[in-house]
């Protein structure tokens, strides 16, 4: 961005914008644990000037406050963001309080996504490891140290999960995350799916493409951009095994599953909900009433926006989520997008707003042209 370009921007008018914002991290603003340089100044301008942003991250297995804590820190912001402005890949699950009880939630750091689980209002909370610590034979192969265990895992007496013994069934399992260990997670999600009623340890004796227990995806990203030179393989993958294998164990019956996350509108229009709330939040000045819990598949009924940016580096997420949902797009080429992948796969979702070095020349390029 030219330092006159940016000179211009920095007179933008100072009142709350009908433009809006929502910013992926992982390949925008951050790359691994590091920040990328020009997402500093994007957020502490918008910040300054009262612009409406939320982040939305096919990322998750921690608290939403916790995420926007080193969010804050690595970008090194003027102001921190609040933990209303950002939806995770689980974040929409919250909804679900009500109708699962005792859930197997995968995936995430050591036991964060438990807490983030239990933070939310469910009130069993069951992780892999429970199984493992109840019964080391379900995975003889795990990679859990016995600290680790000790640390991270429930008792069986707490669990009840012990396929030797008390055993009590399953309601539902929440891909939270990537797998960390992921032959353990992988063998113990297929008992359950192919179980009698979540009961570990048992075996149905029929094909069915409706699972013995639902199962919840919480993001379809194939691959996420890391500090390494390529993009690696997320829990899009891991969808695509789970699904596999479940269809070769029934007769080639299809896995029936819920995938939140980007691209699917069943996310976007959460997302919507949280950004508009966030827009009142500014308007208002008032930060303390508690956010909005937007209900699963439920579009705002009115927007105050004129237009909304989705600015992504995953045209298969980010892009195609965006223009599905008649948002604005911005590509930016700091993550998984490389230049060549269009010439290359004709079909990948191309940004309607453009392509940019980064996530500063993208935002200030439409605001340039609409603010």
């Amino acid at each position: 961005m030219k330092f006159v370009q940016l000179a211009m921007f920095r007179v933008f008018r100072r009142c709350h914008s009908t433009l809006g914002f929502v910013f992926d991290i992982d390949g925008v603003l951050l790359k691994g644990q590091n920040a990328i340089p020009e997402a500093t100044d994007t957020l502490n301008t918008l910040q300054a000037q009262k612009v409406p942003f939320i982040l939305l991250t096919n990322g998750g297995g921690v608290l939403e406050s916790a995420r926007c804590e080193f969010i804050s820190q690595k970008l090194k912001l003027h102001s921190p963001l609040l933990s209303r402005q950002i939806v995770q890949s689980h974040t929409p699950l919250r909804t679900l309080v009500n109708k699962h009880r005792r859930v197997l939630v995968v995936g995430g750091p050591a036991d964060s996504a438990r807490g983030v689980a239990q933070e939310y209002g469910f009130r069993e909370v069951l992780r892999p490891i429970d199984l493992i610590r109840a019964n080391p034979k379900i995975w003889p192969f795990h990679k859990y140290t016995k600290q680790e265990i000790d640390e991270w895992s429930l008792e069986p007496e707490i669990s009840k999960v012990d396929v030797d013994g008390r055993n009590e069934p399953i309601d539902s399992i929440m891909v939270f995350n990537d797998p960390r260990d992921m032959g353990s997670d992988f063998q113990i999600i297929m008992d359950l799916l192919n179980s009698e009623g979540g009961l570990l340890g048992t075996r149905r004796t029929y094909s069915s493409s409706t699972p013995s227990v639902p199962i919840i995806f919480s993001n379809n990203d194939l691959l996420w951009a890391t500090d390494f030179k390529l993009p690696r393989f997320g829990q899009g993958a891991f969808k695509i095994m789970v699904q596999a294998l479940y269809q070769h164990t029934n007769n080639g019956k299809q896995l029936q599953q819920l995938t939140l996350g980007k691209p699917y509108k069943v996310t976007y229009d959460y997302a919507h909900h949280v950004l508009i709330d966030y827009y009142e939040n500014l308007q208002s000045g008032d930060f303390e009433k508690p956010p909005c819990m937007p209900q699963l598949n439920v579009a705002p009924a009115k927007s105050p926006f004129d237009r909304v940016f989705m600015v992504g580096d995953n045209p298969e997420s980010d892009i195609l989520g965006g223009n599905s949902y008649n948002w604005d797009t911005i590509l930016v080429r700091t993550g998984v997008y490389k230049d060549g992948d269009f010439e290359q796969d004709s079909k990948l979702a191309k940004p309607t707003f453009g392509t940019f070095d980064n996530v500063r020349d993208g935002v200030f390029a439409a605001l340039e042209k609409y603010a």
